[in-house]
């Protein structure tokens, strides 16, 4: 059987050159020359045995056929809240909650979640990914949901205590991520609609892979201009739960017919992009990205911002506007960008029985942007935008 140390050397290998070694499509870039240049000295650290000694990590787990399925970490962070005061959270085995049948979320869905990613470095050292900002969107959607939400402070430090508690889950180098998952919930008895009278703030853990079953293949969308995930003046916005069960029945519908994903439109025209089911969506054509902007029924991904980001260093222009269905005729590439996805390639999208095909591959733009934000996510490159968190 191979060694753990030499599992995580020859995954380290593949997935560095797979990513990495289609650098020609930015050689005109000096930033990123720069960051290729960073990650490239880091390849031979980055191979290295890593440091934690291997009864720290869950030794009977196939780090190599990892998906995006629910495998319960040890521990999980609960924290309530009453009369607005949020009280000193806890750690406690991963297991079942009591709520009462006449809790807001089970009867008025008065919950939101976020989803975030800890990385194990070569050296063992657990990183996380902009905590601050997840911190911030919660506070934006509990405001929008009426409902106290945790100071950044206090949900960064759950968030740190959970993925600590939890460090043997944390996949090796290259292999995953450890997916963290706060929630915060009215967990107070409600009658009537309105608020509840209590609220309970979770934090649980699974190490995941890709999330597509694809990995980093490109995905086949489908246009769907029936349902609609979500409509003005709605909570489309924030990541509210009871944004999620209504797309399931679209999801169904299109991964029976050989699709990875729905692609949705705008409610109101029905002419307009606007995401993919759990992913923002971009499309390039020449030297500009564009992304439909986030005017109330779009869910500002931190991913997204992050990628606007990056490709902006890297001298495209990059737009935030609203994009009818039609300009998929003339991209170039169309990617996803989420937590979960990170950056997944499209390969094809149909609307009303057509199929248009993009670029894809080593070469693509897609490949580049997605090598650069793992590489930062994952401390390969050096961050200079302060976007990690070590946990120590």
């Amino acid at each position: 059987m191979m060694r753990p140390a030499t599992m995580i050397r020859s995954a380290c290998l593949r997935n560095f050159s797979q990513s990495l070694r289609a650098g020609s499509a930015f050689l005109k870039s000096g930033d990123f020359c720069r960051y290729t240049s960073q990650a490239a000295a880091s390849l031979q650290q980055v191979c290295e045995p890593s440091a934690y000694s291997d009864d720290e990590s869950a030794d009977h787990m196939d780090w190599d056929n990892l998906g995006f399925g629910l495998t319960p970490a040890d521990y999980m962070y609960t924290m309530k809240c009453s009369n607005d005061y949020f009280e000193k959270g806890r750690l406690s085995r991963y297991g079942k909650i009591e709520l009462s049948p006449s809790s807001g979320v089970l009867n008025y869905g008065q919950g939101l979640f976020e989803g975030m990613k800890a990385y194990r470095k070569e050296d063992g050292q657990l990183i996380l990914f902009r905590p601050d900002q997840n911190a911030i969107r919660l506070q934006t959607g509990a405001e929008r949901m009426c409902m106290p939400s945790p100071s950044i402070d206090q949900f960064i430090d759950a968030v740190k205590q959970t993925a600590l508690a939890n460090k043997r889950w944390v996949p090796p180098p290259g292999k995953g991520s450890l997916y963290i998952r706060p929630l915060l919930v009215g967990s107070g008895p409600i009658l009537g609609l309105a608020p509840a009278p209590e609220y309970t703030f979770l934090v649980f853990a699974s190490p995941v892979g890709n999330y597509f079953k694809e990995g980093l293949a490109p995905l086949n969308l489908y246009v769907e201009d029936e349902f609609h995930r979500a409509t003005p003046g709605g909570a489309g916005g924030v990541k509210a739960i009871s944004n999620y069960a209504p797309v399931l029945k679209a999801i169904s519908r299109a991964k029976n017919r050989g699709f990875s994903d729905v692609l949705y439109l705008d409610s109101v025209n029905k002419k307009n992009l606007e995401e993919v089911s759990s992913c923002n969506i971009f499309i390039l054509k020449g030297n500009i990205i564009s992304t439909p902007a986030t005017s109330g029924t779009i869910l500002a991904g931190i991913t997204r911002k992050s990628i606007i980001e990056i490709a902006s260093d890297y001298g495209f222009q990059v737009e935030e506007r609203a994009i009818p269905v039609d300009e998929l005729l003339e991209a170039d590439e169309v990617f996803c960008t989420g937590t979960a996805v990170v950056v997944a390639p499209v390969g094809s999208i149909t609307y009303r029985g057509k199929r248009i095909e993009f670029k894809t591959g080593a070469q693509s733009v897609c490949r580049e942007l997605y090598s650069t934000l793992v590489g930062i996510q994952t401390g390969l490159i050096k961050d200079n935008k302060g976007w990690t968190f070590e946990i120590n």
